[in-house]
């Protein structure tokens, strides 16, 4: 059995538990970090030494790093429509696959953060007008390329997608001043219709609120 370690309202532990969705896998999550179980426990931290979640046990297999583990999802379970065999089928969708996990949802979460996890009194509007300008660009891209969709593989959809979808949730929940981009609104649209979506990346985030 799949066990996997984080609490739901985490955009990490969400794209685990919205890959393990799609590809119907047998699990059980277990609730770790803010106001859970402690990641910074002995035990915890051999699991992963960063002390973050989510951490994914299969078997005697120990994982973390929420991107590392959707590709061994995908790789140890996934069918060749959302983890194509083929190596340069796979490799041009993992471009965008770490492109959404290292740019665009960083980019996302750095507003994120500040109208959710900064207390209001001590918000810095500067860093709202940094983060704007970083993360428009980036969805300008994505905007651009799945225009050539519906998903990212064409027709199908793959672990590309949720790579770079699980932060839309928030993109779009979030008190900022969004660009006019009519194939990501679409994007987005098509997203919700996934009932794996709508279970475990349109989770309430209300709880971590100002706690940085």
């Amino acid at each position: 059995m799949i066990t996997v370690y984080g609490r739901r309202n985490s955009s990490s532990v969400q794209l685990v538990l919205w890959a393990l969705h799609e590809i119907g896998v047998d699990h059980e999550r277990l609730d770790y970090g803010h106001g859970h179980a402690s990641t910074q426990s002995d035990d915890f931290l051999v699991m992963n030494p960063m002390g973050r979640v989510p951490v994914l046990t299969d078997g005697a297999l120990c994982l973390f790093e929420s991107a590392a583990i959707l590709r061994y999802l995908g790789a140890a379970y996934g069918n060749d429509v959302f983890w194509p065999k083929d190596a340069g089928a796979r490799a041009r969708l993992d471009v965008w696959a770490e492109w959404g996990k290292n740019n665009f949802a960083d980019a996302v979460l750095d507003i994120f953060v500040y109208d959710v996890r900064l207390d209001p009194m001590t918000r810095d509007p500067a860093i709202l007008t940094r983060a704007v300008e970083a993360v428009t660009p980036l969805a300008e891209i994505l905007d651009r390329r799945i225009g050539q969709g519906p998903w990212l593989d064409g027709e199908r959809f793959s672990f590309a997608d949720i790579a770079c979808g699980y932060v839309l949730y928030r993109y779009y929940a979030l008190d900022w001043d969004r660009p006019d981009l009519a194939n990501l609104a679409g994007y987005y649209e098509r997203l919700q219709q996934r009932p794996a979506f709508r279970d475990h990346v349109m989770v309430s985030y209300e709880a971590l609120r100002g706690t940085y």
